[in-house]
């Protein structure tokens, strides 16, 4: 409803004697009007009595009043901030125009609403157009990973170098983050590196292409890089030289790396790459909880459907798996000719092994070094396999 230049503020008044529900909405529409009319410039004393009105009666007025006094408002840099704060943490349907678009909210407003408010209130907020390096930090310390991951891709948000790391190591276990992250313009290729060691292969290749990165020189560093992790000084004069002549010590080097949770694929790979077997099977040891005799003769067995599932148990994924089965073939004692066709069965055996049956077979093998008949259940095929598991 639009008012006329010469309204006077006495209808307003005797508007506002209305109790009704529609006579309080006509009135928060009444007064909305007169904050969007161009051709009234509104006096100091007219906009804090027209402030005060909306503040008193918005909660009292249907959804759609609010929604549309929102709608309008969100686009104004001189509306009340007082109103501003008020519809911002109404319902989202009301607050979500507010929240993406409002220039009128500070920094202290919208940390307030990311915790207090709803999911949907954080995940608008992280894709206003302006998000800055404290409202960022906020948002992240919800942890709810769809929020986060909305943050990461919204290319305008300032998010301070401390919370990029966070996010960057939050990344080993958290795999939507890795890509928008490695997107975004403000990684540092420092943290790209470190990303190299967890992430797929497809983003490992943009890691090389994007940050001009030589991989031969990221291989080259493996061995130094578990060597600064442990925090052990590099004896003789050797580079990250690590001696698994006793496996006593891979064992103990292994849980030192475990503790860090620095066993990752491409370490594990890099490893056996390396003739480093015995310090492959203790991380791998560690990673799958089994025993070191089970772990040798799952590696080395012919077929690989032993390796298959305790990599599927831990989240390996497919390329990563071919890698290692491969390498392990090459580092197995005897015969190191590799059947295409025992390749094709392995993939195919590991493609249609499902993770949850994998768990509940190497479950079992911890509790019963003969792992020969729990891999014969899982080989029975079908609908079998999860219920011969348990």
């Amino acid at each position: 409803m639009a008012v006329s230049p010469d309204t006077e503020m006495q209808d307003l008044l005797d508007l506002a004697r209305d109790k009704s529900a529609s006579g309080k909405s006509q009135l928060v529409q009444v007064v909305g009007d007169l904050f969007f009319e161009e051709e009234r410039v509104l006096n100091e004393r007219e906009r804090t009595l027209m402030t005060d009105i909306l503040r008193q009666l918005i909660q009292d007025v249907e959804v759609s009043v609010r929604k549309a006094l929102a709608d309008r408002m969100a686009e104004e840099s001189g509306a009340p901030s007082v109103l501003i704060n008020i519809l911002a943490n109404d319902e989202l349907d009301v607050a979500h125009n507010i929240l993406l678009n409002s220039e009128v909210l500070q920094d202290l407003e919208l940390i307030e609403i990311i915790q207090h408010q709803t999911f949907e209130h954080q995940l608008t907020i992280a894709m206003r157009n302006k998000v800055s390096e404290a409202v960022s930090e906020a948002l992240v310390e919800t942890g709810n990973t769809k929020v986060i991951k909305t943050l990461i891709e919204n290319e305008t948000a300032q998010i301070s170098d401390d919370t990029i790391e966070t996010l960057v190591n939050a990344s080993k276990t958290e795999e939507p983050f890795q890509e928008p992250l490695l997107n975004r313009p403000d990684l540092s290729p420092h943290l790209a590196k470190r990303m190299y060691w967890w992430v797929s292969a497809a983003l490992r290749k943009h890691i090389v292409e994007e940050y001009q990165i030589d991989p031969t020189e990221l291989d080259q560093k493996i061995e130094s890089t578990i060597k600064d992790l442990l925090g052990e000084p590099e004896a003789d004069g050797s580079h990250g030289e690590i001696d698994t002549r006793s496996l006593q010590q891979a064992s103990h080097l292994a849980q030192k790396l475990a503790d860090k949770q620095a066993i990752t694929p491409q370490v594990l790979l890099q490893t056996l790459r390396k003739g480093e077997v015995r310090m492959f099977e203790g991380m791998f040891a560690q990673l799958t909880g089994l025993r070191p005799n089970l772990v040798r003769r799952i590696v080395f067995e012919p077929g690989g459907e032993g390796l298959a599932i305790a990599c599927k148990a831990i989240g390996m994924l497919k390329p990563d798996f071919g890698s290692l089965f491969l390498l392990s073939r090459s580092a197995r004692p005897g015969d190191k000719v590799v059947d295409p066709s025992e390749v094709s069965r392995v993939m195919t055996f590991f493609d249609r092994l499902r993770q949850d049956t994998a768990k509940k077979v190497v479950g079992r093998w911890k509790l019963d070094p003969n792992y020969l008949f729990a891999l014969k259940q899982v080989e029975g095929g079908g609908d079998r396999k999860a219920a011969a598991a348990e």
